[in-house]
């Protein structure tokens, strides 16, 4: 018994790392998502909108199998997010200097705080099919505990993967938190947040086109050890160089 409890708590670790991965640049997907609103209103977004994403989660553990014939799920995402990023940068480049403006278009966006939760909510469906899909297989390797099953999953092993991805939105709903405030503290740093976002964007891509139905792309790619690199070493660049842009600009306002 000892022997299988240590397996699952070292599972349990395990998928709760690879949910802090997942989370950092969905984290900075969703901050961008809320910087919009009231400052009072980010934490309740991010809390509403992370807090249907957790329901979803729990309710695709039942329907996993069904759900991951679905591609379309991860394309229309893929489609939002570069949608997204290619508008606001293009906004962020065109927009008038005057603050009546600027106030009037925070005044229109602020208005949308359900449709932001909304927004939240699906960004999260897009990125959850992956990670879950990750877990199942995990959690599938641990030796079952108990008699029951949930969802066609044993008991056992369905709480480690539902634990695990509780504990990966509590991660992404502060590392969110942590992004909107760097986002006010350097406002230069828009232009790179939408730019990891299209670069999630591609990430998404990258996952319909291996998808069994769609099969452009090798089904192991996603997973490779070249991509996993590319996708992190072009994500840490865009905002490294971001940063060192935003701290130049608030200097020179300074």
């Amino acid at each position: 018994m000892e022997s299988i409890l240590l397996q699952y708590g070292w599972v349990l670790i395990v998928l709760v790392v690879l949910e802090g991965l997942l989370a950092a640049d969905n984290a900075v997907v969703m901050a961008v998502m809320v910087k919009h609103l009231p400052q009072e209103q980010q934490k309740k977004a991010l809390f509403y909108g992370l807090f249907g994403a957790l329901i979803f989660r729990f309710s695709a553990l039942f329907v996993i199998t069904v759900l991951v014939n679905y591609w379309q799920i991860q394309a229309l995402g893929a489609a939002y997010l570069l949608f997204m990023s290619a508008k606001n940068i293009y906004d962020l480049r065109h927009k008038g200097d005057s603050n009546e403006e600027s106030n009037d278009e925070a005044g229109k966006k602020g208005a949308g705080f359900w449709m932001t939760v909304l927004k939240v909510e699906a960004a999260d469906i897009a990125f959850a099919i992956d990670s879950m899909l990750a877990a199942v297989a995990i959690a599938v390797t641990l030796p079952q505990v108990g008699n029951f099953d949930i969802g066609g999953i044993n008991g056992g092993q369905f709480i480690v993967m539902l634990l695990g991805g509780f504990i990966g939105v509590i991660m992404m709903r502060f590392a969110a938190q942590w992004f909107v405030k760097i986002l006010n503290d350097y406002p230069s740093l828009e232009t790179a947040a939408f730019l990891i976002v299209g670069w999630v964007g591609v990430k998404l891509v990258v996952l319909t086109l291996s998808h069994e139905k769609v099969s452009i792309l090798p089904a192991e790619f996603p997973h490779s050890t070249v991509w996993e690199l590319t996708f992190w070493i072009v994500l840490v660049a865009i905002a490294l160089v971001g940063y060192l842009v935003g701290v130049r600009h608030k200097h020179q306002d300074q």
